[in-house]
């Protein structure tokens, strides 16, 4: 049997809250339950919102709870070129199009969207000719075709999803009009380099996993198990978020140990019976995915400050 390799991927846009703490710490234990590996990875694409700094205190942060990676590749940032072979490799399979559809277009309430708000792309820019195109006179995003095929996911966490890509998605963007590669070419490129069998995750990135299925398809990649693991909501319901300093490891280092917040995760999660402060590396003993709760986590942090 093959060993697992895992990764965890922040970005290095701020401190990293409670629900990027619990992503990480399922990605690790999964992987160190089985004697996996585990890389790291800086997702600094938005090099507007990231910095170098941010990333060493990720760092920082990912050692004090005692999550230790086995190697770390390089961030996106620097991954231009390597994402311009594989972009041209879509051009030569005929599959890209440039794409002039601005976001108010997108999002106007003519277009269709499904039942949580996402639009679907209904290839508007698909079959303009060169005349129609230099008319706009901009720089276009580009998109790449998908096939009225559905892709079914077989969730670690969420079990069984399908999507359709032509009627659920359509065609997505590739690369933005200012020449930034998006999340979805780029994180199946690096995926696929750097070997990963395994990508856990919020629940919220799970509908982006037909399209990378897609991607990996077309550019001869294995496809990894995924693993989509609950949300981690605030008291009253909220997502946490970074923008929000919502539990923070700043401000959790001063006020707890790592111990005493795994074992309160653990618990939330189904993981463990009892909030009792434990490492992780006693928790990888213990973990089994199948006790992993699918329903979004609201852990009383309270217990632990």
């Amino acid at each position: 049997m093959s060993v697992p390799v895992g990764r965890f991927a922040p970005t290095p846009s701020g401190r990293m809250h409670l629900g990027n703490v619990f992503a990480a710490l399922i990605a690790w234990l999964s992987v160190r339950s089985r004697g996996g590996a585990l890389v790291l990875r800086m997702e600094d694409l938005d090099t507007q919102r990231t910095s170098d700094e941010y990333a060493e205190v990720l760092r920082k942060d990912l050692c004090w709870l005692g999550l230790t990676w086995d190697v770390e590749t390089e961030a996106q940032s620097k991954r231009g070129a390597v994402y311009d072979r594989y972009f041209e490799l879509l051009a030569d399979m005929g599959l890209l199009y440039p794409c002039y559809c601005t976001r108010s277009q997108l999002h106007s309430v003519n277009a269709p969207h499904l039942s949580d708000g996402t639009y679907v792309y209904t290839g508007t820019c698909r079959n303009l000719d060169d005349q129609q195109r230099a008319a706009f006179g901009r720089a276009p995003a580009w998109r790449v075709q998908v096939p009225d095929r559905d892709w079914v996911v077989e969730d670690l966490v969420q079990g069984t999803y399908r999507e359709n890509l032509a009627t659920d998605c359509g065609d997505f963007v590739v690369r933005r009009a200012d020449g930034v590669y998006v999340y979805q070419l780029a994180v199946t490129v690096d995926d696929g380099e750097a070997g990963v069998t395994e990508v856990v995750r919020g629940m919220d990135l799970l509908s982006s996993a037909p399209r990378q299925m897609y991607l990996q398809e077309l550019l001869g990649f294995s496809q990894p198990v995924y693993g989509h693991v609950p949300m981690l909501m605030a008291p009253d319901g909220r997502r946490l978020s970074k923008r929000d300093r919502d539990m923070d490891l700043g401000y959790l280092q001063n006020h707890t140990t790592p111990e005493k917040l795994i074992g309160l995760l653990a618990c939330a999660a189904g993981l463990t019976p009892t909030p009792a402060p434990i490492s992780a590396r006693e928790l990888a003993g213990e973990f089994r995915w199948e006790k992993l709760s699918k329903e979004n986590i609201c852990p009383d942090i309270s217990q632990i400050l």
